[in-house]
């Protein structure tokens, strides 16, 4: 649904967007606070015999004072008033309807990568369409319909057969009835095994890894029937724990469990908006002494329904998050969106939800 659109420069949120609406507000117009600072050069700057102007000057410190203090008060309750609409923001981030709706990637050959996902990991085509004047198509791809299911959108530029993947992305995760017989079908397949079915480490799930044609991992769980079989984006973050309160406040995700491996060196942070066994979620991993990763130019963003992406987009503001798109409808149609960067500087896109329903129809 949403397009791989060029990333504009982080548009820095405006004063009336952190909850300041002018002066007025402030309760003290400009002509109090210069007052203020002429009476305070004043009487810096004028000898006056002390016993013929006690009175004048008692009178106009204690003007001084009581317009000082007038906008400090002002102060206390600009912040006051920030802090307040920083909280209400959050909160409605909280009550916001939002659910992951699908994966953005390219890749250099749609055709041979439609085959792959249908036939060694049994997901559907559920939609194609293709944009000649701007030279790309898009393929969506999943276990269940786009309105109720985490869904991969592919894109193919015309003319690119070859991505970098980086070191900042890691992997998805593919819920499956039976590890070892997915993997034995891939490998009939001609596909890539990169880690045999087996346990993992330190915990008793059965998993194995796996290679798509353009070198993308996939991790096959071992898992009871699911609503949810596409269930994991991994990402490696620098900070943990900044990337934790940030998908919290922004995005309003719950930090479902964390998990610390000391004796492989990596902490993973599993985020999202149910639990892991019926919801698409983000597995954030951290490893050991390591800050930044290099994220090539293959993996795009996340999109995220939202009822109101204007409001989202002032949460994200609020919570430190760069917007990259503000919010609005996209040209052509009316589908509203904004997009952003997390702290490491992976992308998100959030779709109004009602736009989104529409576009499927």
């Amino acid at each position: 649904m949403v397009r791989i659109i060029p990333m504009a420069s982080s548009i820095k949120p405006s004063l009336s967007s952190l909850g300041f609406a002018g002066t007025a507000r402030l309760g003290v117009s400009l002509s109090s606070a210069n007052l203020c600072r002429r009476l305070s050069l004043f009487h810096s700057a004028t000898a006056v015999p002390q016993l013929q102007s006690f009175g004048l000057r008692a009178s106009k410190l204690s003007g001084r004072k009581s317009c000082c203090i007038s906008v400090s008060a002002a102060g206390r309750e600009a912040h006051a008033s920030t802090a307040t609409t920083q909280e209400n923001a959050l909160e409605w981030v909280k009550k916001d309807k939002r659910r992951m709706l699908h994966v953005v990637y390219r890749v250099g050959d749609l055709d041979r990568t439609i085959k792959f996902y249908t036939e060694c990991l049994g997901m559907k085509l559920l939609r194609k369409r293709d944009i000649p004047e701007e030279r790309y198509t898009n393929a969506f791809l999943g276990y269940g319909p786009e309105d109720s299911h985490f869904v991969i959108e592919l894109t193919y530029n015309y003319g690119v057969d070859k991505y970098d993947i980086g070191s900042g992305f890691g992997h998805f995760g593919i819920a499956v009835d039976d590890v070892t017989k997915v993997v034995d079908l891939i490998k009939a397949k001609g596909g890539k095994v990169t880690r045999e079915p087996g346990p993992v480490k330190g915990g008793k799930t059965v998993i194995a890894f796996i290679e798509d044609p353009d070198g993308y991992k996939f991790e096959l769980l071992e898992r009871g029937p699911t609503p949810e079989p596409l269930c994991q984006v991994m990402l490696r973050v620098g900070d943990l724990d900044r990337s934790i309160e940030f998908y919290k406040k922004a995005y309003g995700m719950e930090l479902l469990r964390k998990r610390d491996n000391p004796d492989y060196k990596y902490t993973i942070a599993m985020m999202g908006y149910g639990p892991e066994d019926q919801n698409a979620v983000m597995e954030l991993t951290y490893n050991y002494g390591v800050t930044e990763y290099d994220k090539g130019n293959a993996y795009a963003q996340i999109a995220i329904g939202t009822d109101d992406v204007y409001r989202t987009a002032e949460a994200i503001k609020l919570s430190g998050g760069k917007i990259t798109r503000e919010p609005g409808p996209l040209p052509g149609i009316s589908t509203k969106i904004t997009a952003c960067l997390d702290p490491d500087g992976w992308k998100t896109v959030f779709v109004d939800n009602v736009d989104f329903l529409k576009e499927l129809e």
